[in-house]
């Protein structure tokens, strides 16, 4: 059995939706456990979870790193 970690909500009418859609090579019956945060989600964790969410896989192909230090102007604060 494989596992996906995955955030999400259950909304007022009792139907869990997810933050993302999963995969389509993933059909078919599952299991499913919840979690419920007895606290709000810090701003780090939802950016550790969003890091690690395999939505975001494709930027790591080297065809998506179209830029370089060239490009654009140097930002000063």
């Amino acid at each position: 059995m494989e596992a996906i970690e995955m955030t999400g909500i259950v909304d007022e009418d009792g139907q869990l939706r997810l933050d993302t859609p999963i995969a389509p090579s993933h059909k078919g019956p599952v299991r499913v456990i919840l979690l419920f945060a007895e606290e709000d989600i810090s701003e780090q964790q939802w950016l550790q979870a969003a890091a690690r969410n395999p939505a975001f896989a494709f930027l790591e192909d080297a065809e998506e790193d179209i830029y370089t230090v060239e490009d654009g102007k140097p930002f000063s604060s």
